[in-house]
């Protein structure tokens, strides 16, 4: 019944998963923020919550654009069901704003395809992906998209190649001039900017240890029929589909990466994993399994969101 209500593209499709998203956020932000309520408050939650929203729309947009998957509200579903399985991947501010500015990167990467603007595509990628290392230095990794992105596509211009260092380049001067005029301290915002860990001993507890062995199980699951699927795709679309699994492998990286590990730093596998996962639900053909699979990710967000 779930599977049949998103096997179509429609706007309440949109509604629903908002305010799924919005009952996930406010329950977060009620049990974790400890700051006594006031308007500045509100509004820098609510500016915080719209960010989910845009998140949303951005990565319908460019999957339906790029016919990465079939006409249905199916990758929608999986990203707000994955985000109320782990809720803490909108939990750190920097890391939901720094994934909005990767999945905008997204959407400028694989628009390659057509070959029209490159340039300013190459250009656009590479000051998302900087703005949104500001944030979080190992977002910097998906640099490595772009220049995948110009081998698949076949993109030899050495002038294309150079592009992105512009972007780079731009974004620094800026943020050199910003913090240079405002009289910011390049010291103390350096500092532990470049850190990794391998600890994980912040995960260690019941809740994420379900809900990331979850997601990682459906996320392995179906990346094995999407890579099968890639054959089956017209030639011109398959770099657009290989760039979604490096993409998640990046966000892999990224987890093993963060230095900090509270659950936030898999946001950036939400989007590739909800494109994936679509991507198996219309192959699926038994109806019930579909369910099932729908209905498991649906009673742990209930669970996590009651404890």
């Amino acid at each position: 019944m779930i599977s049949s209500f998103f096997s179509q593209a429609k706007p309440i499709h949109f509604v629903v998963v908002s305010v799924l998203l919005l009952v996930v956020f406010v329950v977060l932000k009620t049990t974790t923020l400890t700051e006594a309520f006031t308007v500045q408050l509100f509004f820098e939650q609510s500016f915080l919550f719209g960010v989910c929203l845009a998140s949303l729309f951005v990565l319908d947009f460019f999957v339906s654009k790029n016919n990465l998957t079939k006409k249905n509200s199916y990758k929608i579903l999986m990203f707000g069901l994955f985000v109320a399985v782990l809720p803490e991947t909108i939990g750190d501010s920097k890391l939901l704003i720094a994934n909005f500015f990767i999945l905008l990167a997204l959407r400028r990467i694989i628009s390659l395809r057509s070959r029209k603007e490159i340039k300013k595509k190459l250009f656009d990628a590479a000051f998302w992906i900087s703005l949104a290392t500001l944030l979080f230095f190992w977002a910097s990794l998906f640099y490595i998209l772009i220049f995948m992105a110009l081998l698949l596509f076949s993109i030899a211009d050495v002038k294309d190649w150079i592009i992105p260092f512009a972007g780079i380049l731009c974004v620094a001067i800026i943020a050199a001039s910003y913090m240079i005029v405002t009289g910011v301290d390049f010291e103390p915002y350096l500092d532990g900017f470049f850190d990794f860990s391998f600890d994980f001993t912040p995960l260690n507890s019941k809740h994420i240890i379900m809900s990331t062995t979850i997601m990682l199980s459906y996320g392995a699951w179906a990346s094995f029929y999407y890579m099968k699927n890639i054959k089956h795709q017209l030639k011109s679309y398959r770099p657009s589909f290989f760039l979604v699994i490096i993409s998640s492998l990046i966000a892999l990286l990224i987890i093993l990466l963060a230095p900090q590990k509270n659950g936030s730093e898999f946001v950036f596998l939400l989007a590739p994993l909800a494109i994936m996962m679509a991507n198996y639900l219309e192959i699926i053909s038994e109806r019930w399994f579909k369910e099932g699979l729908i209905l498991v990710l649906i009673i742990v967000s209930v669970v996590n969101l009651m404890l």
